[in-house]
């Protein structure tokens, strides 16, 4: 098949251009919704092989945003899958059509990804099924639209526990695989696509493969970190450990940088399980560092804590005190850091998980504290990803951003290990270019509290980081969407290019999550 040539820098002409307002930069907006043409002749190829898609506004209805809450549409019709087999009759019929597939696990996305413009939507919930658990081989078959919390229950009645997950456990699996993942053990264990050992993937023209490392690699190169493109992923084969309740430590630090250099010596030199950092604005930060073992935690308590330059929760509160006893115009500021502190740091030692001081269910405890302290009608989380050396640039770059458009706000800090033959895996994905051994993401959350802020507001907003990153060479865990206009800036037109030939020659109409990445 001929591939028809692309000229470099090509994005094409924004649909929706004539909606922004004046004076307002905008790099990217919602696509147009597709106009329907071969919709009737494509459900009713469905009928025919005993698929019937849900239509109407009581089908359609929820799935019309993400969330982040700032991009809206509705699918013609939506499908909720059930086997792999459905889905190939599906993507069969979407190529002859030319209907766009959209697909969701569980609708995190913040750019618009996983909602539908016209087209069919492919609801991945359906399969959610784990398959067989191998506790002596500490691997796991999973279909690849449970919940990572679904997972979680499952493996904990047999004393096993996944390696790395992202810390929202309503996320599916095979989103997740898609996307990277990334947890607070992920500076030591990987991301959580790194964990996958083979995949069935059901590809754009509708191929049902089985891949690997060693068997069909390309396609699994392709898939993992892939956001979608490549194939729908229908099972996860991913590894395993022993389960193991973990013992958490908290140091405080009043400087972004210095915490950050503290979090990048412990992750050098594999001083601890789990390491992350998380702030109330730039005024409290939060290095949090925590172990699977006494032993572990008395080789860091011996040779690493020491070095550290962060203070327990009582000298930090009783600096923080005189800090702001000299400063009283900024009383508010820190009447709000102590509220904060009161409703977030009580999740993280909840009697029903803390046991002899340990935390026994990390799944529930950190995925509470997320949705609950961070989720609400709107999630906007710009977010860097850079190579270990301009992290601590980035992200106080990017604070400076925050304080600017937002009076509250949330950093989240952590590392991510890399593979050692990474290269192919992460061509366009999060992990930035020229990264090597292990890369580090910050996100950017502002505290929206109720209040009440335009799209063009939290568009800007968004825009100032991600132009850090285009400064800075560095890339971004969630990239597509409405923020597809940065990809060719980040990796060129070279890398996009031959991965948009890529993608035509496995999907020829362009209709697996066409409007994500390309």
């Amino acid at each position: 098949m001929k591939i028809p040539p692309v000229e470099p820098g090509t994005v094409g002409p924004c649909p929706v251009a004539p909606d922004s307002l004046q004076g307002i930069k905008r790099q990217q907006t919602n696509p147009a919704r597709w106009n329907g043409s071969g919709w009737q002749a494509f459900v009713a190829e469905l009928r025919a092989g005993g698929v019937e898609p849900g239509k109407g506004a009581t089908a359609c209805g929820v799935y019309a945003t993400d969330a982040g809450g700032t991009a809206y549409g509705l699918p013609h019709g939506v499908v909720i899958a059930r086997s792999a087999a459905q889905i190939s009759l599906l993507l069969k019929a979407a190529q002859a059509h030319r209907v766009p597939v959209t697909v969701r696990g569980g609708g995190l996305t913040t750019e618009g990804e996983s909602v539908a413009f016209g087209g069919v939507l492919l609801d991945m919930t359906g399969m959610s099924r784990v398959l067989k658990i191998d506790a002596e081989r500490l691997t796991v078959r999973t279909e690849a639209g449970i919940y990572w919390h679904s997972l979680a229950e499952e493996l904990r009645r047999e004393n096993l526990d996944y390696l790395s997950a992202p810390l929202n456990m309503t996320s599916s699996v095979g989103g997740t695989l898609g996307v990277g993942g990334i947890d607070v053990n992920s500076a030591r264990l990987g991301c959580s696509a790194d964990q996958a050992l083979s995949l069935q993937v059901v590809t754009p023209t509708g191929d049902i493969v089985e891949c690997s490392d060693s068997e069909n690699a390309e396609l699994f190169q392709r898939v993992i970190l892939g956001y979608g493109q490549f194939g729908v992923i229908t099972e996860a084969t991913l590894r395993l450990r022993p389960y193991t309740p973990l013992r958490m430590h908290y140091y405080y630090y009043s400087s972004l940088r210095t915490a950050i250099e503290d979090l990048q010596m412990l992750d050098r030199n594999d001083a601890s399980d789990y390491s992350g950092i998380l702030t109330i604005m730039d005024c409290a930060v939060n290095l949090l560092v925590a172990f699977d073992s006494d032993q572990r935690e008395a080789a860091f308590r011996s040779t690493w804590e020491s070095r550290l330059r962060g203070h327990g929760e009582l000298g930090f509160g009783l600096r923080m005190l005189g800090h702001y006893a000299l400063r009283p115009w900024k009383l508010r500021e820190a009447l709000y850091l102590l509220r904060r502190k009161r409703e977030v740091f009580p999740e993280f030692r909840r009697a029903e998980y803390m046991r002899d001081g340990k935390m026994h269910d990390r799944t529930v405890v950190f995925s509470r504290a997320v949705w609950k302290h961070w989720g609400s009608r709107q999630m906007v989380i710009p977010d860097l990803a850079t190579s270990a050396d301009r992290f601590v640039e980035a992200v106080e770059r990017g604070n400076a951003v925050c304080r600017k458009y937002f009076r509250h706000y949330t950093l989240y800090c952590v590392g991510i290990k890399l593979r050692p033959d990474h290269g192919p895996h992460y061509e366009m994905s999060c992990i930035p270019p020229g990264a090597e051994d292990r890369a580090y993401g910050c996100e950017f959350e502002p505290m929206i509290e109720g209040g009440v802020y335009s799209r063009d507001h939290f568009q800007a907003f968004k825009n100032a980081i991600y132009d850090i990153g285009v400064d800075l060479g560095a890339s971004y865990y969630r990239f597509g969407g409405m923020m597809k206009g940065y990809i060719r800036r980040i990796f060129g037109d070279a890398l996009v290019d031959r991965h948009l030939a890529m993608k035509r020659r496995a999907d020829p109409a362009m209709i697996l999550n066409r409007d994500v990445i390309f």
